[in-house]
């Protein structure tokens, strides 16, 4: 209910087989490149269950309100594609 209903290819069974046997490359072809010290850990779910994603916290908001978090997690965060971008100036 938070993000909607998914898209089709999001149950398919070639991409989750994808998603769980090689998804740093999933990552990348989202757009998301992420360090090789990140662990990337894959729960698949069935049409019953889901987990949500939850973003780390971006450096340099360790005394952000709640508003203000919320302004830089995208839907791309919540469905673990991004990770929340910070103006410059701030981190």
């Amino acid at each position: 209910m938070v993000l909607g209903l998914p898209p089709t290819w999001y149950k398919s069974a070639p991409y989750r087989s994808r998603a769980v046997l090689e998804p740093r490359t999933v990552l990348r072809e989202m757009g998301l490149e992420l360090p090789q010290q990140i662990d990337v850990r894959v729960w698949d779910s069935s049409a019953d269950i889901r987990y949500m994603v939850l973003p780390m916290r971006p450096r340099g908001t360790d005394n952000w309100t709640e508003d203000e978090l919320a302004a830089v997690v995208t839907r791309d965060c919540m469905i673990g594609v991004a990770v929340p971008r910070v103006p410059a100036s701030v981190g």
